[in-house]
């Protein structure tokens, strides 16, 4: 008998996360008869990351709205995902992460009694504000969860030492399938161009790619930030400084305002997955506060600032992948220093092995479900 299993996301890292994972439940259309629901809490960045990994949505609940609150997302998702479960009636809802969706996708699915895999879970940073609303988000929805996949032997030890009910199953990371299986459809997709957005760039100039949203770093710590990368933008004047910038007002605001008049910094509009994937894998250094790149940066062999002041992504930091620099000014400014002109010391970073996973997470995890579901020996899971 098939299981159905139903996922729920609506962001692009979710999208990309998931993305191979739904692919793989999908070759096994005789065992899984795998839907697709998105709330579509981030819309044109979602649907960029659908169509390039040709994924349809069977069901598509619309929810971004200008000046849209959590507590509009989240009230108005739980209750359209009552419907989609009245009517789909699976036998598990996947969700990943730490997003407003993630959490309330596995809420509605406690609420119907429905079990909750929870992809990428077990990542604490130890604040319950940082990041907001994120931290609560992944803890909350792991509370939920019946099945926990985690990343790293870290992110397990965290979900068994909060007593964390469910099955705990250590798989790597997904967005390291997706990078790959990313890289692989860029190569493959003939005709298109993808350097052509980029037409900026030199042939042999170094590039630092900079992303930088965190709400938690709004205000003062943003200004720090901002001024950090001009510091050096004038410090290092052939190098090639490139920060797709996001739409909050929040963000946008300081940058043009702090960055906009060097030339060697190229404020650009925010990417699509693939056109970010190809920059990523072009540059030199990353500059970032986000948490996706802090996993795929390391496996193309690019160092990683994280311009946070908690990351719940320790393994990075540890294995030395990553390093965590806060946003002062300060200390920006002399990590980047380092690493843009001691080659001995981006090397160090760049041949660290990355402790995210070998591409083969969504393969464990289809197999793990197989053995939960119709009591498969699984060989080769952690």
């Amino acid at each position: 008998m098939k299981r159905k299993i139903l996922f729920v996301f609506g962001t692009r890292p979710e999208a990309i996360k998931l993305a191979p994972l739904i692919l793989a439940f999908k070759k096994q259309q005789d065992k899984f008869d795998t839907r697709v629901c998105v709330s579509a809490q981030h819309r044109e960045m979602l649907d960029q990351v659908m169509d390039f990994f040709e994924l349809e949505s069977d069901h598509d609940l619309d929810l971004m709205q200008p000046g849209q609150s959590l507590f509009d997302i989240t009230a108005r998702g739980l209750k359209a995902l009552e419907a989609v479960l009245d009517l789909e009636k699976p036998d598990v809802v996947f969700v990943q992460g730490d997003t407003t969706t993630a959490f309330i996708g596995a809420l509605a699915a406690f609420y119907k009694q429905v079990k909750v895999a929870h992809i990428e879970a077990g990542l604490r940073s130890g604040d319950k504000y940082s990041p907001f609303p994120e931290e609560m988000n992944r803890l909350l929805a792991g509370r939920l969860a019946d099945f926990h996949f985690t990343p790293t032997p870290s992110a397990s030890r965290n979900l068994e030492l909060e007593a964390m009910k469910g099955e705990i199953f250590m798989v790597g990371n997904t967005v390291i399938d997706a990078l790959m299986l990313g890289l692989e459809l860029i190569n493959n997709k003939s005709g298109i161009d993808y350097s052509s957005k980029f037409n900026f760039l030199e042939a042999e100039e170094k590039i630092v790619l900079i992303t930088g949203h965190r709400r938690e770093s709004f205000g003062e710590p943003f200004e720090e930030l901002c001024s950090a990368i001009r510091d050096l933008a004038l410090e290092f004047p052939e190098v090639r400084f490139v920060y797709p910038v996001h739409l909050n007002p929040n963000v946008r605001e300081p940058v043009n305002r702090i960055l906009s008049d060097l030339k060697n910094i190229n404020l650009i509009e925010p990417l699509d997955y693939p056109h970010f994937l190809w920059l990523m894998n072009r540059s030199y250094l990353v500059l970032t506060d986000s948490g996706g790149l802090q996993e795929e940066a390391p496996s193309l062999g690019k160092p990683v600032l994280v311009m946070r002041d908690v990351t719940e992504r320790t393994e990075g930091i540890e294995a030395g992948t990553a390093k965590l620099v806060g946003t002062s000014r300060k200390v920006i400014v002399e990590e980047a220093r380092a690493l843009l002109s001691d080659k001995a010391a981006w090397e160090k970073m760049a041949k660290a092995v990355n402790p995210y996973g070998d591409g083969h997470s969504c393969d464990k995890i289809v197999k793990q479900m197989e053995k939960i579901f119709f009591n498969q020996e699984v060989l080769g899971i952690e």
